[in-house]
């Protein structure tokens, strides 16, 4: 195994337990901020830090509300320091436990999955929390804190030897825009807890669009 492999090993394994959910494994934070209605589609990049990898992260997201459930996905193609670029693609389910349309603060319950094979090895990410978010409404503008603790279980199987299994504990959030016509835009962090003074993280912005689908 040369140098190269052996760094992007070590890339994959360091990094495939951070933080997030669509995190880690794609180089995105995992992203829980309630459920919209309709049909999301959007854009976003994203920068690690250097527990996590370091380099940047571009990705697509798409998102459907069907009432209290919500379906959404993210492929993402990150280029970490010293390694080579990968894809990571991921799915994620989401239940609101608490809100509705005249109550602006919601409780969403999210899991999911994300998986890349990169040089070196296959990372398994698997994200289950809670998201708590407040809509604030505007005439033009409306605004979205958000914020979501979550527990962390990541997989990692590499080429040459036995694969291991971490847990751990992960955070993310961030603050969305909503235009009216269905344009957004917003920023989110995503941050996951090791211990002994590693804890990679991830800034990202993004862009998005809603389309209303009459019935939803």
């Amino acid at each position: 195994m040369g140098p190269r492999r052996v760094l992007a090993l070590t890339i994959v394994c360091g990094i495939a337990f951070t933080a997030s959910g669509r995190a880690q494994v794609t180089g995105l934070p995992v992203l829980n901020s309630g459920i919209t209605s309709g049909l999301t589609l959007g854009g976003e990049v994203g920068w690690p830090n250097a527990d996590y990898g370091k380099g940047t992260s571009f990705g697509g997201r798409a998102a459907v509300g069907l009432g209290p459930l919500g379906v959404s996905g993210v492929v993402s193609r990150w280029s970490p320091n010293g390694a080579s670029s990968h894809t990571g693609v991921g799915g994620y389910l989401n239940l609101k436990v608490f809100g509705g349309p005249l109550i602006p603060l919601s409780v969403t319950l999210q899991g999911g999955g994300e998986y890349a094979s990169a040089q070196g090895g296959k990372v398994l990410h698997v994200p289950v929390g809670l998201g708590i978010a407040l809509k604030i409404p505007n005439p033009a503008l409306a605004i979205k804190p958000w914020i979501a603790p979550r527990f962390d279980l990541v997989r990692v199987s590499p080429t040459s030897g036995s694969s291991s299994t971490t847990k751990k504990f992960g955070i993310s959030g961030g603050l969305e825009f909503s235009l009216l016509g269905g344009f957004g835009f917003g920023a989110a962090y995503d941050r996951t807890f090791r211990g002994s003074g590693v804890n990679p993280s991830i800034f990202s912005v993004g862009v998005n669009y809603t389309l209303k689908i009459p019935g939803l």
